[in-house]
């Protein structure tokens, strides 16, 4: 262990924040989890589950470690080789057209040998973030036509968008918001950007009006959008409204100093309580303190997550960082909005705290990245410090006598 604590490189401050949330997550999700230990579990034991996410949790930050050895310019071959891989992989996954446990499995794609589900949507938004960071690198300080872009950059984004948009419409418009914001950061034009805002529009109004059309090949889809839009914007209590009813008196129970670890009563009626709604069940037990310590972590992350990304040595760097890096914030941000219902119900989870292997190895993935490019500036940093040793042997000397 020592061994490896000595290898970790890269910002520190990311290595504690995501430690810490790591740790803090346990405790909120052994007690959400009681509701799925009655309904799947049948004994209503919850240690099961916290041995599951233990077991996702260390696999995460394996793949955290592991990543933020590579180098990262070589993610910028990576994400070419991917691209095709990915677009397979929704192509798989959404031919499935069946449900898992009453919900739409055509986000998932079953891992052959291993039994376990995997979401390949997430999957693709770090690939693609990368794929959108190397082409945006590449054309810095060029001038080029929008019709020049097309094939290499908006192509691929808008087939992988089309690919994720049927099961998953919350993920798509997070997705393409975060490719704008990095498109814009990058120097692309902004008249271009109006244009495939424009586009992008179109293209959901096509979606829905073929979705109206022809209800038997994206069943329930739009009507789910509608009602929780719908659900968010009227007063009326309908039975769509259970869950972010329960989430508010969940809020509402916590007060200051919430009702203590594990004496959450909602827990027991909110149907995603180790997932979608973990944070209203957080309130609950650790109360108003609790919640906005989470935030000020998820906020201290974004900062350094811009100080990674402001002292990266070259374009790619930059845009890297804040491309797989902001999206975790941004989730973040929209999971705890949803439960406080300044935002409509979208089944985003709560990054390194909500159960769930897919989203925990993908965080993990995008925080590896971010590492990656970090602790590229220490290595600059080491041999620039080595070399000014030994071109000033007399500042040695001098250390060593200190």
């Amino acid at each position: 262990m020592t061994k490896v604590l000595a290898n970790i490189k890269g910002d520190k401050v990311i290595w504690a924040v995501a430690a810490l949330l790591a740790l803090f997550s346990f405790l909120p999700v052994y007690s959400a989890s009681s509701n799925l230990a009655y309904l799947y579990g049948g004994d209503g034991d919850t240690f099961s589950f916290l041995v599951k996410h233990f077991a996702h949790l260390v696999l995460g930050f394996l793949i955290m470690y592991g990543v933020h050895k590579i180098p990262y310019n070589y993610f910028k071959g990576l994400s070419i080789i991917m691209i095709p891989i990915i677009i397979v992989l929704l192509l798989v996954t959404m031919a499935q057209n069946t449900t898992m446990e009453g919900a739409n499995a055509s986000r998932w794609i079953r891992l052959p040998f291993v039994g376990l589900t995997f979401q390949t949507s997430t999957l693709a938004a770090v690939v693609l973030m990368t794929y959108v960071a190397r082409y945006l690198s590449k054309i810095k300080d060029e001038v080029v036509s929008f019709k020049e872009t097309l094939l290499p950059l908006w192509l691929p984004v808008f087939l992988i968008l089309m690919l994720i948009l049927p099961a998953n419409f919350s993920t798509t418009a997070i997705i393409f918001s975060m490719v704008i914001m990095l498109v814009f950061l990058g120097g692309y034009p902004l008249k271009y950007i109006m244009v495939i805002l424009g586009s992008g529009f179109m293209v959901l109004v096509f979606f829905i009006l073929f979705a109206k059309a022809f209800p038997g090949m994206f069943p329930n889809r739009v009507d789910t959008w509608v009602s929780r839009i719908e659900n968010f914007t009227d007063n009326k209590e309908t039975q769509e409204d259970y869950q972010i009813e329960r989430a508010k008196i969940a809020i509402a129970r916590g007060g200051v100093i919430g009702t203590g670890p594990g004496k959450s009563v909602q827990r027991n009626f909110l149907p995603q309580s180790s997932s979608d709604f973990i944070y209203a069940i957080i309130i609950e037990e650790w109360g108003f303190l609790g919640g906005v310590f989470l935030m000020l972590l998820y906020l201290l992350l974004l900062f350094r997550l811009v100080i990674v990304a402001h002292k990266s040595s070259d374009m790619f760097g930059k845009l890297l960082v804040i491309g797989v890096g902001l999206p975790i914030v941004f989730q973040a941000l929209i999971n705890m909005a949803v439960a406080v219902e300044l935002f409509p119900v979208t089944g985003q989870t709560l990054p390194l705290i909500s159960s769930g292997g897919t989203s925990i190895w993908m965080t993990c993935l995008a925080i590896g990245i971010v590492l990656s490019v970090s602790s590229k500036r220490e290595t600059i940093l080491e041999e620039e410090l080595k070399k000014e040793k030994e071109e000033n042997p007399l500042e040695v000397l001098r250390e060593v006598y200190e």
